[in-house]
């Protein structure tokens, strides 16, 4: 009985060891914030860069130890607590750019002055001149004509182009006879021109010209040509040309006449005689050359139409 006692004894404090013993329990707990990193950029010309880290861990260990409530009791609590770092970082870059430099290219075309036109020069205005031997006498020289004359100072010069003004000319010169020469000469403000006329057998013609003009601070143009053979018509008579003409007289001068008619010998009342007209003037054999064209023209016709016809009637007898 008493060891029977006992070991039941053995039992129960056994028993209440086992069931006084507490396992160790253990509690953690960890937090982290996330990192954040935020990056800016305003403008070129400025770049801010923000980096914000925060860490916070926070470790806490809870140990608790329970034994039998008669034997023994161990309360133990271990708590850790790491301060929350905590890092910032702040770094601001400042790029300022170097100014922009604009670069402008302007181009301005080269005025060019135009060269001033000369207006044409209008055809001359026609004057009636007269020779006497005496200021009360009969004309022994008649003439008619607007002169133009075209010049050049030298002979790469431009061409200078001049009327003469019979509004403001005056006329002088000699009366011929049998072999005598007539001459003509009309003298403006700026020019003086002197026609020679001769009589060969009963013919007169133009024989010389001389020319001068004033050309201010050019100086004076002079220039003539004596052997000349112009305006041919018997002595009696006078030389028309009512159409333009334009006369060389040198490399460096050049006439032109309007309305033409000259009479530098046996003038009669003070009139022009019968007239020799100029080729131009002349409308006798006008007529002759236009029907003579107008009989070649019709021939041509005649003819291509004769051998179109015979090419035609060839080419039908070969086809039978």
């Amino acid at each position: 009985m008493a060891l029977r006692g006992c070991l039941t004894l053995f039992l129960i404090l056994l028993s209440g060891i086992v069931y006084a013993q507490k396992t160790t329990v253990l509690l953690s707990t960890s937090v982290i914030t996330p990192v954040t990193e935020i990056n800016t950029t305003s403008s070129p010309t400025h770049s801010t860069h923000a980096s914000t880290t925060t860490a916070t861990i926070t470790t806490i260990h809870t140990n608790v130890t329970t034994g039998a409530p008669t034997t023994s009791s161990h309360n133990t609590t271990n708590s850790t607590t790491d301060a929350p770092t905590t890092t910032i970082h702040n770094t601001t870059n400042s790029t300022t750019e170097a100014p922009t430099t604009e670069h402008t290219n302007a181009t301005t075309a080269p005025t060019t002055t135009p060269t001033p036109t000369t207006p044409p020069v209008l055809n001359p205005t026609v004057g009636n001149y007269s020779v006497r031997h005496f200021a009360n006498s009969s004309a022994c020289l008649l003439a008619k004509m607007g002169l133009q004359f075209s010049f050049k100072t030298s002979v790469n010069a431009s061409l200078q182009t001049i009327n003469l003004d019979p509004n403001v000319t005056t006329a002088s010169g000699t009366c011929g006879s049998g072999d005598n020469n007539s001459s003509l000469m009309l003298k403006s403000e700026k020019i003086t021109v002197q026609f020679v006329f001769t009589n060969v057998s009963q013919k007169f013609h133009l024989h010389a010209l001389m020319l001068s003009i004033d050309l201010g601070n050019e100086g004076i143009f002079n220039e003539s040509n004596t052997n000349l053979s112009l305006w041919e018509a018997s002595v009696g008579s006078s030389y028309m040309c009512k159409k333009e003409q334009s006369y060389k007289i040198s490399d460096k001068l050049t006439i032109n006449t309007f309305e033409l008619q000259v009479q530098p010998f046996a003038v009669q009342k003070d009139t022009f005689s019968t007239a020799h007209e100029c080729s131009m003037d002349d409308t006798s054999l006008l007529i002759p050359i236009i029907v003579g064209a107008a009989l070649a023209g019709l021939i041509f016709i005649v003819v291509i139409a004769y051998v179109i016809g015979r090419r035609r009637t060839y080419v039908g007898y070969q086809t039978l």
